[in-house]
C-alpha cells in the first residue's frame, strides 16, 4: 500500500462540533496531523496563535496570497481564512494523514487541486441543536450567531458535493467513524497507482 499520507478535509456548520471532534481524534490516534489555518479574525478566549490558528493581519494575509503560500483561502463572515501549503505537503510526503478543518468554499477549492482528497461534512442532529450549541458558547454576540445561522443555510446547499456526512450526536461514535473513513482511503485504487504498476510489471515478467 502507498506510504503517502491522505488529505482529509473536514467542514461543517459553525457550532457542529468540528473542533471538538478533531481534538478527540488526534488524542486517540498518533498518525494524524491537523493543519493550522491562517485567519484575520481575532482569537476567542483560550485560543493560542500557532495552535488553533495563525492569527494574522489582513495585510499579512493578502501578502501570503500574493506570494502563493496558501493552498486555498476564502472570506467568511468578514474575515479571511486560508491553508498554508508548506506544512500540509511536507506532512503528507512523510506519510502522515493530514486533516484540514476549513470552510466549504475552501474545501471545494482543495478538491479541485487534489481530486483524491476526502471531503467530510459534520452536522448536528438538528437545526435546533445547532442554534443551542452556538448560543451555549457564550463567546459571540446575537448578531454574529444570527450571521452564522444564515451562513449555515447557504452552506447546506453545498453539502451534496462532499464524500461523507458525519452526524455529530455521539462524539465517541463520530470520532471512530471519521477514523475509519480516512483510513479506508489508503486502500483506494487511485492512491495505489505505483503499487498497481509494480504488480503489472511483475506479472508481465513471470
Amino acid at each position: 500500500m502507498s506510504d503517502h499520507g491522505i488529505l482529509a478535509v473536514v467542514s461543517g456548520f459553525s457550532g457542529a462540533g468540528k473542533g471538538t471532534l478533531m481534538k478527540e481524534l488526534l488524542s486517540r490516534y498518533d498518525n494524524y496531523s491537523l493543519s493550522i489555518s491562517a485567519t484575520t479574525r481575532q482569537p476567542r478566549e483560550g485560543e493560542v496563535h500557532g495552535r488553533e490558528y495563525f492569527f494574522v493581519t489582513e495585510e499579512k494575509f493578502l501578502e501570503m496570497i500574493d506570494e502563493n503560500k496558501l493552498i486555498e483561502y476564502t472570506r467568511y463572515v468578514n474575515h479571511y481564512y486560508g491553508t498554508p501549503s508548506e506544512y500540509v505537503l511536507n506532512q503528507m510526503k512523510a506519510g502522515r494523514d493530514v486533516i484540514l478543518e476549513i470552510e466549504i468554499q475552501g474545501a471545494l477549492n482543495i478538491k479541485k487541486r487534489f481530486p483524491d482528497a476526502l471531503l467530510l461534512f459534520v452536522v448536528p442532529p438538528s437545526a435546533a441543536e445547532l442554534k443551542r450549541r452556538l448560543m451555549g458558547r457564550g463567546t459571540e454576540s446575537p448578531e454574529v450567531i444570527e450571521a452564522r445561522l444564515r451562513r449555515a443555510v447557504e452552506e447546506a446547499e453545498g453539502v451534496d458535493q462532499y464524500d461523507y456526512l458525519l452526524i455529530n450526536d455521539d462524539l465517541d461514535r463520530c470520532v471512530e467513524e471519521t477514523h475509519r473513513l480516512i483510513q479506508a482511503q489508503h486502500s483506494r485504487v487511485s492512491n495505489n497507482k505505483e503499487f498497481i504498476r509494480r504488480i503489472q510489471d511483475e506479472l508481465n515478467h513471470i
